[in-house]
């Protein structure tokens, strides 16, 4: 069966880092994007991060100069390196990913920013 794991969330104090893995599973194909998402209580799912096709990488505004997104094809594999964090940050995150048109989502990993 395809599964996406995540691992790496945490307790973390502002200012800190943390790095979110997601491995693919389960599947002989690759999947064309892969990304992260993220949802904290009473508030909408929102698209962090996202890594398309041969590299383009996209990410939403609030995070941008403080994470980076990367993305290993071969071990069906992407990261999410976090730093600078902020308590607006936690969330529960979700790994994303597409793979002939169906979407696949990881079961999620709590991130917590707080001092």
């Amino acid at each position: 069966q395809v599964q996406l794991v995540e691992s790496g969330g945490g307790l973390v104090q502002p200012g800190g880092s943390l790095r979110l893995s997601c491995e693919h599973r389960g599947s002989i194909f690759d999947m064309y994007v892969m990304g992260w998402y993220r949802q904290a209580p009473g508030n909408q799912r929102e698209m962090v991060a996202t890594f398309t096709g041969g590299g383009r990488r996209d990410y939403v505004d609030s995070v941008k100069g403080r994470f980076t997104i990367f993305r290993d094809n071969h071990l069906k594999t992407v990261s999410l390196q976090m730093n600078s964090l902020k308590p607006e940050d936690t969330a529960v995150y979700y790994c994303y990913g597409n793979e002939n048109g169906v979407d696949y989502w990881g079961q999620g990993t709590q991130v917590t920013v707080s001092s």
